[in-house]
C-alpha cells in the first residue's frame, strides 16, 4: 500500500511503498521523497525477513549449511548450493568426478532459465502486461518438472553436495531436457514478439534508470544489472569453474545502461543458457556422480572463498575455519544487496511510475538481500 507519511516545509511529499506491496516482489519497505510525481530520494528499509542465516550456518556442519542458502535467492537455489559446495571442496581439496561437474552446470543453466522466465513474466506484469506472466510460467513449469524428477523438489533443490551431486540424474532427464529446448526455441522468439518489440513497453523502459559503468562498479553491482551498463563481470568467463572454461558461450552486455538494456541482457542470456545446455546434454560423461568423502567433514584451519554466477550476479561464499566440524565464520556476498544499493541513484529525477520499471530490471529477490 502507498500511503502519505508526511509533507516537508518545501512542499515535498514522503510516502511509504511496502513492505507489503506487489511491486517490491517481497517484503521491502521504500521511503520515497517526492516533489509532485518526481522522485528526489529512495531509501530502502531492509530486514523484514532477516533470519540470521550466516549466524545459523556457524552452528551447522559443512554438509548442512549448504542447504540454508537455498532459502536466500530461492530462484537460484542450485547455483547458491553450488557456490557453497565449491568452497568446501576447495578447503578439503576434493576432486569432483567429471560426470558431477557436467550435471552441476546443466542444473545451473536450467535454473538460470527458470529464473529469467519468472523475471520476464513479472517484469512485463509490473509495467502493465498481464499475458506474458502466463506464458513464462508455462515454460517454467516444464523445467520444474525436470528438476522434480531428479532432485525431488521444484524450488529449494538441496541437490549439490561436497564432492558432486546427491543422486544421479533421472533416466528421463536427457530426453526431457532436449524436448524442452526444442519447445523453448520457438517460445523465446515469441517473448520478443510479445514484449521486446512492443512500442508501449519500449517507451516505459528506454532512457529510464540510467546507470553508468563507473557507477555500476562503484555500487558493487554485478550480473545483468552491471552488464546492462557494459561492465564485464560474468564469473563464468572471468573465473571459470567446473566445465565453463571448455564451453562456447558469450558474455552478454549492453552499453545503454537503462532499463531496456538490462532487459535485453537477460533475454540474450536465456539464449546463451540454451547454447550451454545443448553443448552438454549429449556429452554427459559416465562414471560416478559423487566423490568419496568422509562422513564428517573438517576443513583445515584457514580462510576459503568461492564465487559463482547466479541469475542475479556474483554470489560469494567466505568461510573461516578453525579446523572443527562447523565453520568459525561464514559470510555470503549476495548480488541483490549491492544491486539494490544503486536504486536511489537510478531513480532520482524520474517519475514514481518509473520506479516500478527500475526495480523490475534489478530483479530483486528479498531473502537474498535480508539473509
Amino acid at each position: 500500500m502507498i500511503e502519505e507519511l508526511s509533507t516537508t516545509e518545501q512542499g515535498d511529499l514522503v510516502i511509504n511503498v511496502g513492505p507489503q506491496h506487489p511491486s517490491t516482489h517481497g517484503v521491502l519497505h521504500l521511503v520515497i521523497t517526492l516533489n509532485g510525481e518526481t522522485i528526489k530520494k529512495v531509501e530502502p528499509h531492509l530486514g523484514y525477513i532477516h533470519r540470521s542465516i550466516e549466524k545459523m550456518c556457524e552452528s551447522l556442519s559443512y554438509r548442512q549449511f549448504i542447504y540454508v542458502t537455498s532459502r536466500m535467492d530461492y530462484l537460484s537455489s542450485h547455483i547458491n548450493n553450488h557456490g557453497c559446495a565449491l568452497c568446501v571442496e576447495k578447503g578439503l581439496q576434493i576432486e569432483v568426478p567429471p560426470r558431477a561437474k557436467v550435471i552441476r552446470v546443466l542444473m545451473d543453466e536450467l535454473t538460470r532459465l527458470a529464473s529469467h522466465q519468472l523475471w520476464w513474466g513479472a517484469m512485463a506484469m509490473d509495467v502493465g502486461a498481464l499475458t506474458p506472466f502466463f506464458h513464462a510460467f508455462r515454460e517454467r513449469e516444464a523445467i520444474n518438472d525436470i528438476m522434480e524428477e531428479t532432485c525431488g523438489a521444484r524450488l529449494t533443490m538441496n541437490y549439490m553436495v561436497p564432492g558432486g551431486v546427491m543422486a544421479d540424474i533421472h533416466p528421463n532427464f536427457q530426453r526431457k531436457v532436449k524436448e524442452f529446448l526444442s519447445f523453448f526455441h520457438t517460445k523465446i522468439d515469441e517473448y520478443d514478439e510479445l514484449v521486446t518489440d512492443n512500442v508501449i513497453f519500449k517507451n516505459r523502459m528506454a532512457g529510464v534508470g540510467h546507470l553508468s559503468p563507473e557507477d555500476a562498479i562503484s555500487y558493487g553491482c554485478t550480473g545483468p544489472t552491471a552488464r546492462g551498463s557494459g561492465v564485464s563481470c560474468d564469473i563464468r568467463k572471468l573465473y571459470p569453474y567446473e566445465v565453463y572454461g571448455d564451453l562456447q558461450f558469450e558474455e552478454i552486455s549492453e552499453k545503454g545502461g537503462d532499463c531496456f538494456a538490462r532487459y535485453l541482457v537477460r533475454m540474450q542470456e536465456m539464449r546463451q543458457s540454451i547454447k550451454i545446455i545443448e553443448q552438454l546434454i549429449d556429452n554427459i560423461p559416465g562414471g560416478e556422480h559423487l566423490a568419496k568423502t568422509k562422513a564428517v567433514l573438517k576443513l583445515p584451519k584457514g580462510e576459503f572463498y568461492s564465487r559463482v554466477e547466479t541469475a542475479r550476479g556474483e554470489f560469494g561464499v567466505y568461510i573461516i575455519s578453525e579446523g572443527g566440524t562447523t565453520p568459525y565464520r561464514i559470510k555470503f556476498r549476495s548480488p541483490g544487496f549491492s544491486n539494490l544499493s544503486a536504486l536511489d541513484h537510478m531513480a532520482k529525477g524520474h517519475k514514481i511510475g518509473d520506479l516500478v520499471a527500475i526495480m523490475g530490471t534489478l530483479d530483486l529477490v528479498i531473502p537474498d538481500i535480508d539473509r
